[in-house]
């Protein structure tokens, strides 16, 4: 018949899409799109944060444990100088007999004042400075001297005890600069240090 339509023209009409699926398409290529930029930027947002932390680490942001010595191998009275893996120096003196954390301190060894090395005087019961004849109480409260003068106290560190060994908490920015270095005092065998030698912690 004059009327009949080719059998192409049929076949490319079931081809097009109709006017009811063209705003689903849209909605579905906008919404893949937006999906695929919002993780885009919290990739890319995540490894800038990461990057900035890495480059830029907030000071005193990452702390840790740090093995001092057993707690036998220090008496009571006596103490030793420390110095962390980033350069904070701790001295730690034993003041109570028992083998808890309270019976040990952690303060640190640098005045103040001028910033010269503080150490434990068992005889005198305090931490002396001797610069300029700075003195500290047992738990590091200023009693002469200039720090006394302008109220400066010695800096505490956390301790704890596990298993017999005694731990310290400082700040660890930079753990692989260089090891740990504690006193001789601390080691439990004292065979290499001299008869008489005074143990008071003194670098």
């Amino acid at each position: 018949m004059a009327n009949d339509k080719p059998a192409h023209d049929d076949h490319n009409a079931a081809l097009l899409p109709s006017s009811d699926d063209q705003p689903r398409r849209r909605f579905l290529t906008t919404a893949s799109g937006a999906a695929m930029t919002a993780g885009l930027l919290g990739a890319y947002g995540t490894f800038g944060y990461m990057l900035g932390e890495f480059v830029y680490p907030a000071a005193g942001k990452t702390k840790g444990w740090l093995f001092v010595c057993t707690t036998e191998s220090l008496a009571q009275g006596e103490a030793l100088d420390f110095t962390s893996p980033v350069g904070v120096k701790v001295v730690v003196a034993r003041q109570g007999a028992g083998m808890a954390a309270e019976d040990f301190l952690a303060l640190s060894s640098v005045c103040p004042h001028l910033g010269c090395r503080v150490h434990w005087e068992s005889q005198n019961d305090r931490f002396f400075c001797p610069c300029h004849n700075g003195a500290f109480d047992r738990e590091g409260k200023p009693v002469a001297g200039p720090p006394q003068a302008a109220n400066q106290s010695l800096v505490r560190f956390p301790l704890k005890v596990e298993n017999g060994l005694l731990f310290l908490e400082v700040p660890m920015e930079s753990i692989a600069s260089c090891p740990a270095k504690p006193s001789k005092t601390c080691l439990p065998n004292r065979e290499d240090v001299a008869p008489g030698t005074d143990h008071s912690g003194v670098a």
